[in-house]
């Protein structure tokens, strides 16, 4: 979970510091862009850091925030299926952007998965056990 954490903490924060130029050839990127579009992209950066730190915040009580864990997975899954839509057109985004939209649209809902797992079997391991 930490690690998974790290993806959307690097990305936002590399996109809040360089601008789109983080995926167009780095900061130093000449600026095809204009100033609504960077700000645009910088604001979509700063959300993608806030949904890395609040799966971090799981880390804690993982068992206790299944309602947190599925909020953020939904979020990531309805940005990673406005991904895919484009596809069509706008075409294939290239190898750092196919990364995200696997991590978006399978990596995440699997995690998902297994917290709500852990979170299952901590609550059965929590139960009273009847007595014999």
């Amino acid at each position: 979970m930490a690690l998974g954490g790290c993806v959307p903490v690097f990305a936002g924060t590399a996109g809040l510091v360089l601008g789109p130029g983080m995926a167009s050839g780095g900061a130093f990127a000449a600026a095809p862009w204009d100033a609504a579009l960077d700000s645009h992209f910088r604001y979509l950066s700063g959300l993608l850091l806030g949904i890395g730190l609040g799966f971090w915040s799981t880390i804690p009580a993982l068992p206790a925030r299944t309602a947190r864990f599925r909020l953020l997975t939904a979020i990531v899954v309805l940005g990673g299926l406005a991904r895919l839509a484009a596809l069509p057109g706008q075409g294939w985004p290239g190898g750092p952007m196919t990364a995200a939209l696997v991590m978006e649209l399978v990596i995440t809902p699997l995690l998902c998965l297994w917290q709500g797992r852990v979170a299952h079997e901590a609550e059965r391991n929590t139960r009273p056990q009847p007595a014999a």
